[in-house]
């Protein structure tokens, strides 16, 4: 075993005592706490939007649906493009995000994945089991004409 492997394990146990830990605060001797999925929701799509390189969450439906919203006053969506299954000690989340063009999008999901999962286990004490990110459109610059900013790295028609 090398001493990478044996520090990855070392970090992995550590990390699994802290989130059982954290679990045991949930249920005690004086009662349960129970988190709402929007709850979880709120959080993940919070923490999605801190990551450089995300244009918007939601699919195109939901993001037409969240514009509506947008005109009312008082009622931005937080949770728009995010679902949520929380169980008792565990949660699972689900993304979709459109992303900045230029930006890696394989780099952009560990970053979303990492931010997410911090902090939803940080502030609820649920260990997050998984965040899957459906990429649904690339969001390309634009100047102030509405017309799509060419630059070097974008195919140019002839």
């Amino acid at each position: 075993m090398t001493a990478a492997t044996q520090s990855r394990d070392v970090t992995t146990a550590v990390q699994a005592d802290t989130a059982g830990k954290e679990l045991e605060k949930l249920a005690s001797d004086h009662g349960v706490t129970t988190i709402a999925d929007v709850v979880v929701s709120k959080i993940a799509g919070i923490a999605t939007r801190e990551v450089d390189g995300v244009h918007d969450l939601g699919g195109q439906a939901a993001r037409v649906v969240g514009k509506l919203r947008e005109t009312l006053p008082g009622s931005t969506s937080l949770t728009q493009g995010v679902s949520v299954e929380v169980g008792e000690r565990q949660a699972a989340v689900d993304i979709g995000i459109v992303a900045e063009y230029g930006v890696a999008i394989h780099d952009l999901a560990e970053g979303i994945r990492n931010n997410v999962i911090s902090a939803v286990e940080n502030m609820t004490g649920l260990e997050v089991t998984e965040v899957n990110i459906t990429v649904h459109d690339v969001h390309f610059a634009e100047d102030e004409d509405g017309t799509a900013i060419v630059t070097d790295a974008q195919p140019r028609v002839q």
